[in-house]
């Protein structure tokens, strides 16, 4: 009796779960879509004479250090770092899952000289690594997307390689490669086919590491340039302020990244468990 009680109620907490994570992307997607576009203000205009005011009507978030309003800053930095973190998080994978396919197709040699590189660059930490070429360039979105692309691919390549090497021993593959099929055609016909939803919730894991990453970045002073809005750049310019008692600079660009990346998150492992149903049915006992 008490397994069935448990059943619905892990339901309705996973679709809770599903729908609130649902509802916090597309309010942020609008957020960053329509409030530049219709709030017809400019997130760099300086007021000194309303410098660090608290969360008021006028000022929902308060203002910063320059006296900047502090919700449009956030909603710009939201979508610098979403806009790094989606087209970095997909390029990403796109480069995963294409190394990962040819080495697991290919086998032999190639698998163990891709997989070495693999494993190569893997010992090196993502941080490190990423700073190391961003050093290289100015700062500006392009160098952050490029640094955060390189080094997030390897967990991708990893988990399509598996999923390859599971599929080449299936019958359909084998049907396939005696009626003639190239080994080229079978990667493309039938083999990348077959991963794309692994790719796909890598990608969406890869969007909230890649905002993470970025806002590292930009807090060492190595991603955007300082005059840009970056939750990175918000939590960096806001460390003198937060030291003398003014807690708002820094708690709301927190927010804005956290919230966000708990969200997806939760659509992610909704992903996940509607992809490997016998995953989802180990967890229900």
């Amino acid at each position: 009796m008490a397994e069935l009680v448990l059943g619905p109620a892990r339901r309705m907490s996973r679709r809770i779960r599903l729908v609130s994570s649902a509802g916090i992307v597309a309010a942020v997607l609008l957020a960053v879509l329509l409030v530049p576009p219709l709030v017809q203000l400019d997130q760099q205009a300086v007021d000194l004479a309303a410098k660090l005011r608290p969360p008021s009507w006028e000022h929902p978030f308060g203002t910063d250090d320059v006296g900047r309003d502090l919700l449009l800053r956030c909603v710009y930095g939201l979508r610098v770092s979403l806009l790094v973190g989606i087209v970095a998080g997909l390029t990403a994978t796109v480069i995963g899952t294409a190394v990962g396919a040819l080495a697991a197709a290919f086998g032999g040699w190639t698998d163990r000289i891709v997989m070495r590189l693999v494993d190569t660059f893997s010992s090196v930490p993502h941080l490190l690594l990423g700073i190391f070429i961003v050093a290289m360039f100015r700062p500006g979105v392009g160098p952050v997307i490029v640094s955060v692309a390189l080094t997030h691919w390897l967990s991708t390549a990893r988990i399509v390689r598996s999923e390859v090497l599971s599929l080449r021993s299936r019958p359909f593959i084998d049907a396939a490669i005696s009626g003639g099929a190239s080994r080229g055609r079978v990667i493309v016909r039938h083999l990348l086919p077959a991963v794309l939803p692994q790719a796909g919730l890598a990608a969406v894991l890869m969007v909230p590491h890649a905002m993470w990453h970025e806002s590292a970045l930009s807090f060492l002073g190595l991603g955007l340039p300082t005059h840009q809005a970056s939750l990175g750049n918000l939590v960096q310019t806001a460390r003198g302020s937060l030291l003398a008692g003014d807690w708002w600079p820094t708690l709301f660009p927190g927010l804005f990244l956290i919230i966000p990346t708990l969200a997806l998150a939760g659509l992610a492992g909704a992903w996940r468990e509607r992809i490997n149903p016998r995953r989802r049915s180990e967890l229900m006992l």
